[in-house]
């Protein structure tokens, strides 16, 4: 196995069109979560990865099993629970640049899990482990099955990759942010966006958020500046790697985990962090050009053809 991931998925309700959800009237099924975003976009390139959850017995989780094999994850280590539903979520297009999402999962089934439903013989089986901030700010029982697994990881040789993936909802919590740092100390490689890092450490600059999340125990730290670019470091070495161009943003959700699976992505072909960065910015860009989460994510010859462009809009009409 290349990569193991956990966490929360949900079915994601987009309307036909823009505005405020209470005048809509029509959506889509789709479905979406951080860590399968980033499993499917590594499948699409041609990885071999585990996704590591719990859903409803329902309609919705049974759906969303049967998407996620059928983009070929492997999904043996995912248990559906019969008292507890498969967690939905809305996304509000208020306009082309203001997007607002409206999630639905207090009680969901992926709360549920438990240290115990993890197998060391399996995450030892990975080259990576991702995870994300979300799924530790879930429950106490989800902080303690990450905590669990990222002490599986480390002592089988696993590297940890950190997407911080800050959602304010969850933040509430008043030990929120040390759970996060707790969680970075022991992460391989994190990748915070701008924001994410100002509020782990309190610095403005990446420069100076990569400084102090690498004396907090990161070994790389890569921070997302979107539309500039991301700015990578070790305590080695540091670069800056400028935007793939995008002539219009359709969707900006889901261009984060995009750009995490370009990275891991990278690093599993062997590429360098700088090279590995630069396939993250081409395919968090091509996730933008696209409404859904995943559905902008591209396959091997489709990110080799367009690597090769000088410009995305020159392929994609």
């Amino acid at each position: 196995m290349d990569i193991i991931t956990l966490g929360e998925t949900m079915v994601l309700f987009t309307p036909d069109k823009t505005g405020m959800l209470r005048y809509m009237e029509q959506f889509s099924a789709q479905i979406g979560g951080s860590e399968s975003n980033v499993a499917i976009g590594l499948v699409r390139l041609g990885h071999k990865v585990g996704w590591i959850s719990k859903l409803g017995n329902d309609e919705f989780g049974w759906k969303i099993f049967q998407y996620l094999r059928g983009e070929g994850i492997d999904l043996s280590q995912v248990q559906f629970e019969k008292n507890f539903p498969t967690g939905i979520y809305f996304k509000e297009m208020l306009n082309s640049e203001e997007v607002r999402v409206q999630y639905y999962r207090s009680d969901s089934a992926a709360k549920q899990l438990q240290p115990n439903d993890l197998s060391e013989k399996y995450i030892a089986s990975a080259k990576y482990l991702h995870i994300t901030g979300i799924t530790p700010l879930l429950s106490d029982n989800c902080y303690k099955t990450i905590m669990e697994a990222i002490e599986i990881a480390r002592n089988n040789n696993v590297k940890v990759v950190f997407d911080p993936n800050l959602r304010k909802k969850l933040c509430s919590k008043s030990n929120s942010k040390d759970i996060l740092l707790e969680i970075s100390a022991k992460a391989d490689i994190i990748l915070p966006g701008q924001a994410e890092g100002e509020f782990l450490t309190g610095e403005t600059t990446p420069e100076s958020m990569a400084k102090s999340l690498n004396k907090n125990g990161s070994t790389i730290v890569i921070v997302k500046l979107g539309e500039n670019g991301a700015y990578y470091a070790t305590e080695d070495y540091e670069g800056f790697v400028p935007a793939h161009p995008v002539k219009q943003v359709i969707d900006p959700v889901g261009a984060g985990d995009g750009f995490a699976a370009g990275i891991l992505s990278g690093l599993l072909d062997g590429l360098n962090i700088k090279k590995s960065v630069q396939r993250g910015t081409v395919i968090g860009s091509l996730v933008t050009m696209v409404q859904g989460d995943i559905e902008g994510l591209p396959d091997r010859a489709r990110l080799e053809r367009i690597t090769n462009q000088s410009k995305i809009d020159d392929v994609i009409r």
